[in-house]
């Protein structure tokens, strides 16, 4: 590896970290705390790292979650412009509230440093989503047109055809449209074997296509994940919603612990996970703390963490609720602000409600750390900016779309040896005592 600066640090862990709480939340570093003697050395490393430079003129990590987390299995944290991050799996909710309550122009000054260590700010993912089954939901989710138990302006449709959806998929690529998503408005799927086999012929279809193929078709259990893995699923998307305290008060139908045991069928099969909420629900500050601490406590951290906010329908009964204030750019921007600082390897999604919000709204959203879009004129049921729309928009903002099946380029910062990474070695001698 070649370095600039060469730095090594011997530490003895089981002293007391010496940081304060609030420091200790910004540079993402848990209190190491073993009871052991073990020593560990940091090396850290101002200039080009061996990823980059191993990926060749391209500078591109790979595509695989799983492999690109594999790169940096030894690094410990990232320094650039007086921040620190780190990825770590034992975030407490005090610790996320304390970053998300900041005063805003703090938050987005961690975040969009944090988002330019860990990733190109330029690159944003184009994402495609198309019902293939709309309505006849026996769910009673609260926010939800679909729902056969509330009166809303959707009706049941059949599952689409095998090649009505393939001819979408390709309209989405003609467009520029890297992942397409397919959603089915049903509980899970269940006995439905002849639906599920259609579903596997529009995944390796789609796939075949150079498209990534990413479905939401509610609860699976193993064997259906892993059969969706080898027709070629490139991720799944289970969206927790909120809390695990407010989530009864939207949904009764299914439990909270039923989407996590899905999440955990998708990751065990191979699968990337994509898993966020929903703003405007009627959550309080609490609730959206205590999401994102679920998503950033998981054995691996989603791939991808979509931040949607309520396209109200009217018929619904969270629509219906005039108690429920509506969502501004704020509240997204903080809410994908403090996403992006507990999990900087996560692609976060500005998702379903985009329409409402202004050009310049959105740019905010995009500095507080989002890289992942849905375009297309439609959100399974809802209205989403036109392609033309949203083609314009990133010309106006210089940004580009991230290549189907390649993984994200190499942080600028990071190559051009502006992100300081110190990598942890266990002593040899104490590794093995």
């Amino acid at each position: 590896m070649k370095t600039t600066m060469m730095q090594s640090v011997v530490r003895r862990l089981g002293r007391k970290n010496a940081l304060s709480p609030v420091q200790r939340c910004f540079s993402m570093a848990p209190n190491h705390s073993t009871g052991g003697d073990v020593i560990i050395d940091r090396h850290i490393s101002a200039a080009q790292t061996d990823v980059s430079t191993a990926q060749g003129s391209s500078q591109r990590l790979p595509n695989d979650v799983h492999e690109r987390n594999a790169l940096y299995v030894d690094e410990d944290e990232r320094t650039m412009a007086g921040i620190t991050a780190r990825v770590r799996h034992d975030w407490t909710r005090d610790e996320i509230a304390e970053i998300y309550h900041l005063p805003f122009v703090e938050l987005m000054y961690h975040a969009s440093t944090v988002h330019r260590m860990y990733w190109d700010p330029s690159e944003v993912q184009q994402c495609t989503l198309l019902s293939i089954k709309t309505g006849g939901c026996t769910e009673d989710c609260g926010y939800c047109s679909q729902s056969v138990r509330h009166k809303t302006f959707v009706k049941p449709t059949p599952t689409m055809k095998v090649q009505e959806v393939l001819e979408a998929a390709r309209r989405a690529k003609d467009a520029g449209s890297t992942r397409f998503c397919m959603g089915a408005g049903w509980r899970e799927l269940g006995n439905k074997k002849n639906a599920f086999n259609h579903i596997l012929e529009m995944v390796s279809g789609v796939n075949g296509m150079g498209l990534e193929v990413c479905c939401t078709l509610g609860m699976l259990n193993a064997d259906q994940a892993q059969r969706l893995k080898e027709a070629g699923l490139t991720a799944y998307n289970h969206n927790l919603d909120t809390s695990p305290e407010h989530y009864p008060n939207v949904i009764t139908t299914r439990s909270y612990e039923d989407r996590l045991q899905t999440i955990a069928n998708v990751r065990d099969a191979g699968i990337s996970v994509c898993c966020g909420g929903i703003l405007g629900i009627g959550e309080k500050d609490k609730d959206r703390v205590g999401l994102l601490h679920v998503l950033a406590t998981l054995p691996d951290h989603p791939e991808s963490v979509p931040i949607n906010a309520l396209v109200a329908v009217a018929g619904t009964p969270i629509g219906d609720d005039e108690d429920i204030e509506s969502v501004d750019a704020f509240d997204m921007a903080r809410m994908i602000a403090t996403a992006r600082i507990v999990m900087p390897r996560t692609m976060v999604r500005l998702s379903a409600g985009r329409l409402s919000f202004s050009d310049a709204e959105q740019f905010l959203m995009f500095q507080a750390g989002a890289n992942s879009i849905f375009n297309g004129d439609k959100l399974l049921t809802t209205a989403n900016p036109e392609f033309d729309t949203d083609t314009a928009l990133f010309q106006k903002f210089g940004f580009r779309g991230k290549p189907a099946h390649q993984g994200p380029r190499v942080a600028p910062a990071e190559a051009d040896g502006k992100v300081y990474i110190s990598h942890v070695k266990a002593n040899q001698e104490q590794q093995y005592a």
